[in-house]
């Protein structure tokens, strides 16, 4: 593709050009909907100030003072669904967050008191959602101060953001003082406690802190039995995510000791772990050990089913394990499997075949491809254009325009980036006249590319030479003192 053009390009200033009306559209949305204590043009200059004006947060301040308006709840939730729905940062550079923060704080402070829960609440959810985890942090304190309580779906985002931010200690303290004094706001008044256990367990172990997730488990042991099976999934999932497949296996074994019967998920979030662990430690016990696993999921009633599979072959892809990720796809296609679950779907297909192109294996590679489409299975245009990337890579041109007329037959849309694709891989290696056949078809079925047609002209198209290769084989020894020649001639001149 053509590298992008100078600053007066449209691409450059489209994104101003969407804030602008972003902001207009906000604007006369609120302005439809003022308040009746506070005036049109006192509401629109208090959005400006807020939202959208310049200055430092001092001067945003003084601009506040200066208007002497009567800060209600409304009009402060109003200000903050507005900031909230803006791009994240103002025109000159100042972070929109931190000025919403400094008009929420001058508000509170005006407030004299008055502000609910709601307020508080609507308040974090919009820094977390501007992914300003200082502010949000700095909220929550003034939530805790006031006395106010926190939602249950307040704090699953307050504590899904702290984790994703790397802070885990931070988002267990926080459930702890929450816990403890009582803060947590539940709905209709009932004891929902599990919920938030719960919650903060999931956020956890989203990340990988499972060890962490399972002391937040003991300390609150008597209060999750009702919910221990999904507790345990939850765990399960965790240490999969971390890579401990031991500890994996020993959530497994509880849950069964507790006569808790674990589901598909938990099984191939196992078996996902275990083959990764084996693609970097022992890529020849993956099959060993996947077939283990997969026994043991039969014996417990639950067929594994075509995800499953697809598990165990990306990790041998991984791994080049080709023979034996060619026989899982033959038991598969041949239904040797023991499910109707389990019959290969493209995904499949795609895992075998680019295994088999990456490894110089072009024709058995053809052979699994002919195969697919003769079972029509129902492939997307990605699956075409990425095995056609593959084999424009290793130099197979002739073999990515066939693919591309089976792609023409089995897919109506979406095809444009494959053809810029290759018509930059035929000139690029000098085929100019093939590249101009590709890009007239294309204009004639109503593609729409993104190359340009300078691309055609050879006369403006640099084409690639690939390196002589000499027939003598460079040792590490040899290639060590040509280096050191070169280095020690640039010293010399």
């Amino acid at each position: 593709m053509l590298p992008p053009s100078s600053s007066s390009s449209p691409s450059n200033f489209m994104p101003n050009l969407q804030s602008s009306h972003l902001l207009r559209r906000t604007w006369l949305a609120f302005n439809r909907e003022l308040s009746s204590s506070v005036s049109p043009f006192s509401f629109k200059e208090l959005f400006d100030i807020v939202a959208i004006g310049v200055g430092s947060l001092e001067d945003m301040q003084t601009n506040l003072e200066r208007m002497n308006i009567e800060v209600t709840p409304d009009l402060t939730n109003r200000i903050i669904h507005s900031c909230k729905t803006l791009p994240p940062a103002t025109n000159n550079g100042c972070s929109r967050s931190r000025r919403l923060l400094r008009f929420f704080t001058w508000s509170l402070s005006r407030s004299h008191g008055s502000f609910g829960d709601d307020v508080f609440n609507n308040a974090i959810r919009a820094f977390s959602a501007m992914k300003d985890v200082t502010a949000m942090g700095i909220a929550v304190s003034e939530l805790h101060n006031v006395g106010s309580r926190m939602k249950g779906d307040t704090f699953a985002l307050v504590s899904e953001t702290l984790v994703n931010a790397g802070r885990a200690d931070e988002a267990i303290q926080l459930f702890r003082n929450m816990m403890e004094n009582q803060k947590l706001k539940l709905p209709h008044g009932g004891d929902d406690t599990l919920g938030f256990i719960t919650t903060i367990v999931h956020a956890l172990c989203s990340k990988g802190h499972a060890r962490k997730a399972e002391g937040v488990v003991w300390h609150h042991k008597d209060k999750i039995q009702q919910n221990i099976g999904v507790i345990h999934m939850i765990l399960l999932h965790g240490w999969c995510i971390y890579g401990n497949a031991k500890e994996a296996k020993r959530i497994l074994r509880e849950m069964k000791s507790e006569g808790i019967n674990p589901g598909l998920a938990s099984y191939n979030d196992l078996l996902r772990c275990i083959c990764e662990r084996n693609v970097k430690f022992n890529p020849s016990g993956i099959i060993s050990e996947a077939a283990d696993l997969m026994m043991e999921m039969r014996s417990s009633g639950i067929m594994p089913t075509t995800v499953s599979f697809n598990i165990l072959l990306s990790c041998l892809s991984r791994a080049r394990r080709v023979q034996e990720a060619c026989r899982v796809l033959s038991s598969m296609m041949q239904g040797e499997v023991e499910s109707s679950s389990s019959s290969p779907d493209q995904v499949t297909y795609f895992i075998v075949i680019r295994l088999l192109y990456l490894t110089k294996r072009i024709v058995k590679g053809n052979r699994i491809f002919d195969h697919m489409i003769s079972r029509r299975v129902v492939v997307e245009a990605r699956f075409f254009h990425c095995l056609i990337g593959i084999l424009c890579g290793i130099g197979d041109v002739n073999r990515a325009l066939a693919m591309l007329n089976e792609m023409k037959s089995q897919c109506k849309g979406n095809i444009g980036p494959t053809y810029d694709l290759l018509i930059e891989k035929l000139c690029r290696n000098g085929n100019f006249d093939e590249g101009s056949r590709l890009y007239d078809d294309a204009i004639k079925n109503g593609v729409i590319l993104q190359i340009s047609k300078d691309l055609l002209d050879p006369l403006k198209t640099q084409v690639f030479k690939p390196p002589l290769r000499s027939g003598k084989n460079l040792t590490f020894r040899k290639y060590k003192s040509k280096v050191l020649k070169k280095t020690s001639k640039k010293h010399q001149k």
